[in-house]
C-alpha cells in the first residue's frame, strides 16, 4: 500500500491518478487528518508527500512523517514535499530567484534513484516560489537534479530511500514524470526490509548509549 499525504493541493489527485495507473494501491490522508501511530499501523510500502501551499512549517505532519519513517520506508516528496525533505535533514528553504508558476524548464540529472533511465536532460513543469538553498544542503543529502543555473530540482538521502523533486512529475508538461514515479514504485519490499534492518540496528545502537 502507498500512503499519499495531501498537503491541501489540487495536484495531489493528479499524483493519485498517475500512481494508480502504475498499479499502486493508494490511501490518501490530508496532512492534519492522520497520526504517526495510524501510519505505523498501516505499514505502508511507500509514502508520497504531495505539493502544497506555504512552507514545510505549515505542512501539517509532513516533516514529522519524513523524520519518523524515512529511515525504513521509501518516501518521495514532490514540490512542497521535496522542500520538507530538505528542511528535515538540515537544509534551508528560501525564496527562489524568481517565482515559477506553471513554467517549464530543462532539468539536468545524474541518472540516480528516481531519475534512472530517464532522458537527459528533460523538460519539467515547475510551480513554486521557494527552493532548498544549495549552500545549506547537509551532508546527508545529495543533489540528483538541477537547472542550468544550479537550482536544486532533485535530491536524495545518502542512506535512506528518501527522494525529493522540486518540479511536478504528475504534470503533462513533464513527459518523463510517469517513468520517474514508476522508478519510485520499484523501491520494493526487499528495499524496505534492508532499510528496516538498518533502522533496527540504529535503534539498538542508540539504546546502548
Amino acid at each position: 500500500m502507498l500512503l499519499l499525504i495531501d498537503n491541501y493541493d489540487s495536484f495531489t489527485y493528479n499524483l493519485y491518478q498517475y500512481l494508480a495507473e502504475l498499479g499502486a494501491e493508494i490511501t490518501v490522508y490530508r496532512n492534519d487528518r492522520v497520526t504517526l501511530e495510524q501510519i505505523e499501523a498501516m505499514q505502508p510500502d511507500h509514502i508520497v508527500i504531495s505539493p502544497g501551499p506555504c512552507t514545510p512549517n505549515e505542512a501539517g505532519l509532513s516533516c514529522q512523517i519524513i523524520n519518523t519513517f524515512g529511515s525504513h520506508i521509501p518516501i518521495l516528496g514532490v514540490c512542497l514535499g521535496h522542500q520538507a525533505i530538505g528542511q528535515v535533514y538540515g537544509g534551508k528553504i528560501v525564496r527562489a530567484p524568481e517565482p515559477m508558476h506553471g513554467k517549464t524548464t530543462v532539468v539536468f540529472h545524474r541518472g540516480q534513484g528516481v531519475f534512472q533511465n530517464l532522458p537527459m536532460p528533460f523538460s519539467a513543469n515547475r510551480y513554486h516560489s521557494l527552493i532548498v538553498e544549495r549552500s545549506t544542503l547537509p551532508n546527508e543529502l545529495e543533489i540528483t537534479a538541477e537547472t542550468a543555473e544550479g537550482l536544486i530540482m532533485g535530491l536524495r538521502h545518502r542512506t535512506y530511500l528518501v527522494e525529493g523533486v522540486q518540479f511536478h512529475p504528475e504534470s503533462i508538461m513533464t513527459p518523463a514524470g510517469k517513468d520517474l514515479l514508476r522508478n519510485f514504485l520499484a523501491y520494493n519490499g526487499q528495499c524496505r526490509m534492508q532499510l528496516q534492518s538498518t533502522h533496527n540496528e540504529s535503534s539498538i545502537e542508540r539504546n546502548k548509549q
